[in-house]
């Protein structure tokens, strides 16, 4: 009998981890504030006014609309705080009757120029349409004309240069635009439009002369790259600045600006 009234004993000593147990709520709370996933220890601390002039960088940068939560991941602050921002900038802008608008879409928050300005940016573009195409504008033209629909990045590695400006560019006057995302990488992707078949008298993509074998696939290309410091008729491009006899330094191609 004395067994069996310490089996009946033995529950009560399963009552003092209740203590522990109390934790338990604490983290349903923990979980309940999940539309912020980080803790505010993961926050950076950031005044007022450095906040809103980082929005207003970030903003300036985006070709599409960004979220307040994408905002947010990138300043490290909460989601109330930067929203709050945001809607603040844009009363600031509309306030002091400023040419640039920020305005939320249901895809998120951007910088618009103003209607009332319209005829002034039209005519700043259109003259600027008019002008010339540089030769780094024309080839990236080309590249993306033969392998579109074709990335950013797989424009650059075929030429070889950074050509985020020129292509930028080309959106711009309307000879290029977007073309769904790339499956793999999610990249964006770029096609020739029909004022680019207009600009140079043609009916279809099928007009272009037959050039497209001369342009390397991209695994070519980063075969190239990576046997060319082994070839010695480029010996001279992988020379560091200041080796070699006389001035001759390595030329330093990265970047194009049109």
């Amino acid at each position: 009998m004395s067994e069996q009234t310490i089996a009946v004993e033995d529950p009560e000593k399963s009552t003092e981890p209740d203590t522990p147990e109390e934790s338990g709520p604490q983290e349903s709370v923990e979980d309940a504030s999940g539309e912020v996933e980080s803790g505010d220890d993961e926050f950076v601390p950031m005044g007022e006014d450095e906040l809103i002039s980082t929005l207003e960088a970030l903003l300036l940068v985006v070709d599409t609309p960004i979220t307040a939560a994408s905002v947010a991941s990138v300043v490290a602050q909460p989601l109330d705080r930067v929203a709050e921002a945001l809607q603040r900038i844009s009363e600031i802008l509309t306030d002091r009757s400023s040419g640039i608008d920020l305005r939320e879409t249901a895809d998120g928050w951007r910088m618009y120029t103003r209607a009332r300005y319209a005829p002034y940016v039209e005519k700043l573009l259109l003259d600027g349409a008019r002008s010339k195409l540089t030769r780094a504008a024309l080839e990236t033209l080309a590249v993306v004309a033969y392998r579109q629909p074709v990335t950013r990045s797989r424009v650059s590695a075929v030429r070889g240069v950074n050509v985020d400006a020129v292509m930028r560019t080309l959106l711009m006057r309307g000879l290029i635009a977007e073309a769904g995302t790339d499956d793999d990488s999610g990249a964006v992707m770029f096609r020739t439009t029909e004022l680019f078949l207009e600009r140079l008298g043609l009916t279809s993509l099928s007009d272009l002369p037959d050039i497209a074998p001369l342009l390397p696939d991209i695994d070519v290309i980063d075969d190239l790259s990576e046997n060319l410091g082994d070839e010695p008729r480029f010996a001279r491009l992988n020379r560091t600045p200041g080796e070699g006899a006389g001035s001759d330094a390595a030329p330093a191609f990265t970047v194009d600006q049109d």
